[in-house]
């Protein structure tokens, strides 16, 4: 007797739990007064079943290392000049290979011994040149390409994902795919243009100086000065209008959007947007010594390759802020500030596959899926009710409950429903009632044999449970795997199978066994049941 109050009072528990959860699926309960009280959020829907945008981006890796190299070919340069060992700007030969001159062939060992203790380069050949310098050719090894290319993999993930949170897609999906790609889903968003700039803008941020004294004629016929650079400034008019000019630049950049800590839309006098960006402590110093050291020369603003800006520096600029100007609307300016706080993608991206699926098709979606379950839950409903009579009343009891149960899951985990997950629900359907017929079968078998109602119903719960335990449990087994190398909708199958298991395991071996219970307690041992 006790034991059966424990089974009611955790039974109830369990399903004023999974209430709790499932409300908030319900529409306008979520809205209402009871909604504020409940502890669950709505069931979130997938990219089939919301709309929404699906993206497929490859990573640029060859950009990437070529960066990666000519950064660590500065501070090999950086580290030798603190040694008091000069050496010319490294040049980027390859994915994997940096030329450097050493200028004094007589400090060749010294040299070599900061290769070796500042940089992951081997020394791949040296060569006289005659002149008294050394040239170097320097490569670095498959496996830290490999290393290389998932840290940048890994952080191109984690920047495209902060983007979008500040962006406010709800439930995105992002994960890695081979041959260096991302795939982005984004459920419930129906602008792919402004989704592409968002994710694919690479934002990377440089201050760089002018110099005024070039030659802009020769310039635009090709002839540059050495550590000079071609490039084009957009100027915004007071009026809205916008015009582009050329600009020669120093090609080495004095700071970069690395040492940002915030960027915020803000008006100027015209009532125009721009973007007000902060350094974190180390930026601001820098920052304020490269403009004490620049007055009245010309500092400019470069982001993915344009300047938006290049202002006359007056004075040194201490607090560690400063700003990008441009003919920004509001939603540029936004979008621009969101990028900028989540940070530049370490190499550009490339989109490979865009579609959009609109939200009519996901209702459409949605409406068959709800059919097809009803359908599918009154046949079996009405087929236990005359298969098996009283008991198969209790297995649809149950039936209804494992449904409860799964719903309040999804809702419980933060899962998406996808259409493969409401596929999985009807399978659910189906098997949830395997556990009762082979339970009811057992009974069946033990009440032939001459044994009690009572005594069967034991005999039936206690056998067959093993059994069941096995099937449920390889099952689960292959959902897990579902889950950890599948795409989006297989995802959400395997999550809707594998809660559809469990709860149908609670559900037909624990809370069937309770109605069981209560009709053989007020009966005699000679009455029959009807299974």
């Amino acid at each position: 007797m006790q034991s059966l109050r424990l089974r009611i009072f955790t039974t109830l528990v369990v399903l004023a739990l999974g209430l709790a959860y499932m409300l908030p699926s319900i529409p306008g309960v979520k809205e209402s007064p009871l909604g504020a009280l409940l502890p669950g959020d709505s069931v979130s829907l997938g990219l089939d079943l919301k709309g929404g945008i699906h993206l497929t981006l490859g990573v640029d890796m060859d950009t990437a290392m070529h960066n990666n190299l000519s950064r660590l070919g500065d501070d090999l340069r950086a580290a030798a000049r603190d040694e008091e060992i000069f050496v010319l700007r490294p040049t980027v030969l390859s994915s994997s290979r940096l030329e450097m001159v050493l200028i004094k062939g007589d400090q060749k060992s010294g040299f070599d011994s900061v290769i070796d203790k500042y940089s992951p380069f081997t020394i791949e050949e040296t060569q006289n040149m005659g002149d008294g310098k050394v040239r170097y050719l320097l490569s670095v090894s498959p496996q830290y390409r490999d290393e290389l290319t998932k840290l940048t993999m890994d952080q191109a993930i984690k920047t495209i994902r902060n983007r979008i949170d500040q962006f406010g897609v709800a439930e995105p999906d992002i994960r890695r795919q081979q041959d260096n790609r991302i795939q982005v889903q984004l459920p419930g968003l129906q602008d792919p243009e402004r989704a592409i700039n968002i994710v694919g803008q690479t934002a990377h941020l440089e201050f760089k100086m002018v110099d005024d004294a070039a030659d802009i004629e020769k310039a635009l016929g090709g002839v540059l000065a050495p550590g000079r650079e071609l490039s084009t400034l957009i100027t915004t008019h007071p009026g809205g209008g916008q015009s582009e000019s050329p600009i020669v630049l120093r090609r080495e950049a004095v700071l970069t959007g690395e040492y940002i800590t915030d960027a915020r839309v803000q008006l100027d006098q015209w009532n125009k947007p721009y973007v007000a960006i902060s350094f974190n402590a180390r930026g601001g110093t820098i920052f304020a010594n490269l403009t004490g050291e620049n007055v009245n020369k010309r500092m400019a603003i470069v982001l993915d390759g344009k300047v938006h800006s290049a202002p006359v520096i007056q004075e040194r600029i201490t607090g560690g802020k400063a700003s990008i100007t441009g003919n920004f609307s509001n939603e540029e300016a936004r979008d621009l500030a969101v990028v900028l706080r989540a940070g530049s993608l370490p190499a550009p991206v490339v989109i490979l596959e865009q579609r959009t699926v609109g939200p009519s098709l996901g209702q459409e979606s949605i409406d068959k899926g709800v059919t097809a379950a009803l359908v599918g839950m009154c046949l079996v409903l009405v087929f236990m009710v005359v298969y098996y009579g009283f008991a198969g009343f209790v297995a649809d009891i149950v039936l209804c409950l494992n449904i409860m149960l799964i719903m309040s899951g999804l809702a419980l985990f933060g899962a998406t429903l996808t259409l493969p997950g409401i596929a999985g629900i009807i399978l659910t359907i189906g098997m949830a009632v395997d556990a009762n017929v082979i339970i009811f079968e057992r009974i069946r078998e033990e009440m032939r044999r001459g044994l009690t109602v009572r005594a069967a119903i034991a005999e039936g719960y206690e056998r067959a449970t093993l059994t069941i335990l096995d099937a449920n449990v390889t099952t689960v087994i292959a959902a897990i795997i579902l889950y950890q190398f599948g795409t989006g909708p297989v995802r959400g199958f395997a999550v809707t199978l594998t809660l559809g298991i469990l709860s149908s395991m609670f559900t037909a071996i624990f809370v069937s066994r309770i109605f069981f219970d209560l009709y053989t307690k007020s009966r005699s041992e000679t009455a029959k049941l009807s299974i």
